[in-house]
């Protein structure tokens, strides 16, 4: 399975792809790509939402995977800044509908619990259990990568849960 996370933001948007191997022996996870769209605050929102498809849209293309995680709608004091955070998030969705793939959704609690085993964890403990769960020398750079790499290892983790109790 090759799970493509996206970290939607305003500014950057992260992105990372995971796959998982397996031999007789074990299951491990392998990180395949990571990296963040640099998104130009002085561009309008159309712009910026256009760079934000055309990218990931690529970005789907060339590492073919076979399932888009997403983290979910937070609650935000700043009702204009979680109004943005939405556009990207359904800009990111059509990307992943556009590319045939079916997206999942995570709460950031329940995408720290599955990295860290902790809900309320810092950002760095997200960072650091994502670099030890992909056997890196150090947390992916920036964070945005390191969070949409944890997203994804969310989804791993989640599906292979589901599938061991026959859920679908």
């Amino acid at each position: 399975m090759r799970v493509f996370g996206i970290d939607c933001g305003t500014e950057y948007t992260g992105w990372g792809v995971v796959q998982v191997e397996e031999t007789a022996r074990e299951r491990r996870l392998v990180p395949i790509a990571a990296g963040a769209i640099k998104l130009d605050k002085k561009q309008k929102t159309p712009l910026r939402l256009q760079q934000v498809f055309a990218e990931l849209t690529g970005l789907m293309t060339v590492y073919e995977p076979d399932c888009v995680a997403i983290e979910d709608v937070f609650f935000a004091a700043n009702a204009k800044s979680a109004l943005k955070l939405g556009h990207v998030r359904g800009v990111a969705m059509l990307a992943a509908a556009t590319c045939n793939l079916e997206v999942s959704e995570y709460a950031p609690l329940s995408i720290k619990s599955a990295v860290v085993g902790y809900g309320l964890a810092a950002k760095e403990q997200v960072q650091f259990m994502v670099a030890r769960l992909l056997d890196l020398d150090k947390a992916p750079e920036p964070a945005d990568a390191a969070d949409a790499l944890a997203i994804a290892i969310c989804h791993v983790h989640t599906a292979q849960t589901h599938f061991g109790m026959g859920v679908r």
